[in-house]
């Protein structure tokens, strides 16, 4: 990567801070998402709206779609299944496509009580037991809150409206949340098999330009030191911010996707509008700079706070404690799905996180590997269905 000067970083910040303004008033302006009425119920699915209120007071919307389009009209009995998007997105993700290619309307359609989650900070959750996305407070957290509140809170809720043990399936950032809750021994007791999609526990060998770019300048870090909790881009300011770090950096951003997340082999050009019309959503950028330094060191720890007071007050050590994805259970069905293409999951940073499953029961453990797939691939792919979906669900169907 070319070296950048100051002035030309200053400029990248400046227009970040300025595009995370316009699209945040603009979100104000707007009103609430209902994705239930916007993306189900045209489809012809029943859909139900659900609110769940985490430890740390987040009040997160969650869709419920009970049952397939030619379902006996009852959701007894059938098992239920949590689907977790990754960063910047929703659970939208999950229904972009026909009822024959996206992964929620499948589900359904093959008799399970499918349930979607969107984190803290996206459209449809953004409430707050006594914040509000105005205070800065309420962007202080990262995927260490997420794995440590809003999946347990998730599953406890699910579990108790059903009364059943869960299936789960997490797309990257979700699949982080989970083998970390996991490996602090939560979840367990309430889950069936979990799926994990472009599985992340490290990304020190990501491949990204534009992701790395982002880690090694500092870039969240510096957003976070000008007062900006928020972190979203929108539309067209997502490429226009791109193709001027890619410009600079000397990387080549004639395909926006392509330059975060690999040569994506098989989305369609009407999903990919559907897909853009919906997302980049918010993040914390103390979420960013967490992925950031899991991007610089190739470690899995809580968050590093960047001096030493505070990781004592906060951890008791002078620097954040490591997760260790060993002590996952090593009974718990796993299925993990990755790509040769994907250079956000890299295949060389899945391998360290086989390492560390090496021992895992072999009966409990699937792996699937598709040469040809991309990040975007594993969810919005026109032949996921058959590729990726149809083992998937034969895995649940074992457990």
């Amino acid at each position: 990567m070319a070296n950048i000067s100051s002035t030309t970083l200053f400029i990248v910040i400046l227009l970040l801070c300025v595009s995370a303004a316009v699209a945040a008033t603009a979100k104000l302006q707007s009103p609430a998402a209902n994705i239930c009425k916007s993306l189900v119920e045209t489809q012809g699915y029943i859909c139900q709206e659900h609110k769940v209120t985490t430890k740390d007071g987040y009040v997160l919307g969650v869709q419920r779609i009970p049952m397939g389009r030619s379902a006996n009209k009852t959701a007894n009995n059938k098992p239920p299944v949590l689907l977790q998007h990754g960063l910047l997105l929703d659970a939208a993700t999950w229904l972009l496509g026909s009822p024959d290619e996206a992964l929620g309307f499948i589900l359904a359609d093959h008799g399970f009580d499918v349930w979607l989650s969107n984190t803290r900070g996206t459209a449809s959750s953004r409430g707050h037991a006594w914040l509000n996305p105005q205070d800065p407070e309420y962007w202080e957290w990262s995927w260490d809150e997420l794995a440590e509140y809003e999946l347990p809170a998730l599953f406890e809720y699910v579990y108790h409206q059903t009364g059943q043990k869960l299936h789960y399936v997490g797309h990257s950032l979700g699949t982080l949340n989970a083998f970390v809750a996991l490996s602090k021994g939560k979840l367990v007791n309430m889950l069936r098999s979990a799926a994990m999609l472009t599985p992340v526990a490290y990304l020190g060998q990501m491949t990204s330009p534009a992701c790395r770019s982002i880690a090694e300048l500092f870039l969240s870090e510096k957003l976070y030191s000008l007062g900006v909790r928020e972190f979203i881009l929108k539309g067209q300011d997502v490429a226009k911010l791109l193709q001027f770090v890619c410009l600079k950096a000397e990387i080549n951003c004639s395909d926006t996707f392509t330059v975060i997340t690999g040569p994506n082999c098989c989305i369609k050009k009407s999903t990919v509008d559907s897909f853009l019309g919906n997302e980049p959503q918010s993040t914390a950028t103390k979420n960013v700079i967490h992925l950031s330094q899991m991007i610089r060191r190739g470690t899995l720890t809580k968050y590093d706070y960047g001096n030493v007071y505070e990781n004592v007050k906060s951890y008791g050590h002078i620097t954040p404690p490591a997760y260790n994805v060993k002590s996952i259970p090593k009974d718990v069905p796993l299925l993990l799905s990755y790509g040769g293409k994907d250079s956000l999951t890299v295949v060389n940073d899945v391998k360290i996180l086989l390492e560390d499953l090496r021992d895992h029961k072999a009966d409990k453990l699937v792996l699937q590997y598709r040469d040809d797939y991309a990040h975007f691939d594993f969810i919005v792919g026109y032949n996921a269905n058959k590729l990726v979906y149809d083992p998937l669900i034969a895995f649940f169907m074992l457990h």
